[in-house]
C-alpha cells in the first residue's frame, strides 16, 4: 500500500528517509555526497513522484521505493 509520504508527521519521515539511506548504501555517481545531501536527494525523489512510501501489511514494514519498481 503507498502511504502519502505528505501525510507522514515531519521526524518520522525524516527517521524513514535516514534509515534508508543507511540501509541502501546508493550509487550517487562519479562525486560522493555526504549524508544530508542523500537524504535531501531522497526528499527531492519523493516530491518528484520518482518514489514512494510503501507498507507492506504482511511484513508490517515501511519502505522507500522508486515509482518505476512498482510497475
Amino acid at each position: 500500500m503507498i502511504v502519502p509520504w505528505q501525510e507522514i508527521p515531519e521526524e518520522t519521515l525524516r527517521n524513514l528517509i535516514e534509515h534508508f539511506v543507511l540501509r541502501e548504501g546508493t550509487d550517487y555517481g562519479e562525486q560522493e555526497a555526504s549524508f544530508e545531501e542523500k537524504v535531501e536527494q531522497v526528499y527531492t525523489l519523493l516530491k518528484n513522484r520518482e518514489a514512494v512510501v510503501v507498507y507492506s501489511e504482511l511484513h508490517e514494514t515501511v519502505d522507500i521505493k522508486p515509482t518505476r519498481s512498482l510497475g
